[in-house]
């Protein structure tokens, strides 16, 4: 194909090859400008009610102009079959800065930030991507992000849906050289189960990509792909807080409302999802942690436990029952109520002592933790808000100090959490006049903290 021309593009070399077509490098020789040639199976495009679909949506998605999706210029048929002629973009996949761990906090959500973007303004249009995964995301040298293949998963579809047409296309799935393989595993659940999906299937596959971008790992696996399926449709992924302990609480909300099984549970649309993502990249880069209420933290654990499945429910389930039964079998075994009672009584006054001591002994817990990170200067502690300060602010430092806190919070069971601002832009005079309060936690022993300290 290299020097040979298709309609008004001329070949100029091979970028790519996979599943769904050949990418090459083509000027258009109308308008002198370089683009991006896909060349389409002809397996995927024989069918003449699957290619007119295909060809209806892509010309519609071209008319969809966002700074982060890549532009679709032409849609035609040549001799070598149906092509698309878009944008050529340059840059590396999210799927190589994720292996080459390039991407670092700040930088996941703004790619993120970037294409939950793209993708309203391409739903607003009646536009479904069907097929988000980090292959399909490109990251340009001066850090813009662009979504490829709008309108290619349309391809994918069965024109008839008869059992053997359907049979065709998983053959041609399991064949086709990395169309499918690893797709499954950003697929949603209604994708999974072979359901019709609007745009809230994007904002799960999105889910998908927000947490591999911020973890490195993939939130659903499986031996086979078929395991993978069954994954995405029916368990529950792992708490990123619990791959890496200094990632925000807050992204860890984002991430779970995007992955519900269900999709009127999900974020109606990208408008709120990026709302709540700024929100994070906010946290991130002030380094000020922001309060959850009770009824928040309640709502997103009843959420959780309405997506077990009944396998899911035997062991907590079991522990209750036990419970009950060794409460039950305390009172009726026992012949002397008055003893019962006087054993409750010092039970309840111990249960009160660590209620009353609670807040002040999960501070010191917290000041324990955050005083073994050597940038750390000065913890203080005012109500129920933590000043932290530190030699350099950057976002290292605040997803380890948040995830400290998290994991404080989330022992507090009820009342108001401790919320946290990290700092490092404190002049001397401020310095002594937090040193002289009454909440100072920890100093670092330095020798301006010894001058500023009160006689």
């Amino acid at each position: 194909m290299i020097g040979q021309a298709i309609k008004h593009y001329e070949i100029e070399e091979q970028l790519g090859k996979g599943g769904m077509g050949v990418v090459y490098r083509a000027r258009d020789t109308r308008l002198g400008r370089a683009v991006a040639i896909k060349l389409l199976p002809p397996e995927f495009t024989k069918d003449p009610d699957r290619k007119g679909r295909f060809l209806q949506e892509a010309r519609a998605a071209s008319a969809v102009n966002h700074p982060a999706i890549a532009q679709i210029y032409d849609v035609d048929e040549g001799e070598s079959g149906v092509f698309i002629a878009m944008e050529l973009v340059h840059g590396k996949t999210v799927k190589a800065l994720v292996q080459a761990r390039e991407l670092d906090l700040l930088g996941a959500l703004e790619v993120g930030l970037q294409v939950a973007g793209g993708l309203q303004k391409a739903h607003e249009a009646g536009i479904v991507h069907r097929d988000i995964k980090p292959e399909n995301v490109m990251v340009t040298p001066d850090g813009h992000a662009k979504i490829l293949d709008f309108g290619l998963a349309k391809l994918m579809e069965p024109a008839g849906g008869s059992p053997d047409e359907v049979s065709h296309m998983e053959t041609l799935a399991r064949t086709q050289a990395g169309m499918v393989l690893g797709t499954p595993r950003y697929m949603s659940p209604e994708q999974a189960r072979g359901q019709a999906v609007d745009h809230r299937s994007d904002i799960f596959s999105f889910g998908v990509l927000l947490y591999e971008m911020v973890t490195g790992q993939l939130p659903f696996s499986g031996n086979t792909p078929v395991d993978t399926l069954h994954a995405i449709a029916f368990e529950e992924t792992r708490p990123i807080t619990q791959i890496r302990a200094n990632l925000p609480p807050s992204l860890q909300r984002v991430i779970s409302r995007c992955l519900r099984k269900r999709a009127p549970d999900r974020y109606p649309d990208c408008k709120e999802l990026s709302a709540d993502l700024k929100t994070v990249q906010r946290e991130a880069e002030s380094g000020i942690s922001a309060k959850v209420t009770l009824g928040e933290r309640l709502r997103e654990q009843l959420a959780s436990l309405g997506g077990l499945t009944p396998r899911a429910w035997i062991v907590p389930t079991a522990v209750g029952a036990l419970l009950v039964a060794v409460l039950a079998a305390f009172f009726l075994r026992d012949k002397d109520p008055f003893g019962s009672l006087i054993g409750l009584g010092i039970v309840g006054l111990f249960v009160w002592r660590r209620h009353r001591n609670r807040r002040p002994r999960l501070s010191r817990k917290f000041t324990a933790r955050a005083r073994r990170l050597p940038e750390v200067r000065i913890v203080a502690l005012e109500g129920t808000k933590l000043t932290v300060v530190v030699d350099q602010a950057v976002a290292k430092t605040y997803v380890r100090l948040n995830a400290i806190l998290d994991g404080i919070n989330g022992a507090m069971f009820y009342g108001d959490p401790f919320t946290i601002t990290i700092t490092d832009e404190l002049g001397p005079e401020e310095v002594r006049t937090l040193l002289k309060g009454p909440g100072i936690l920890f100093m670092r022993d330095e020798p301006a903290a010894r001058q500023a300290r009160p006689a």
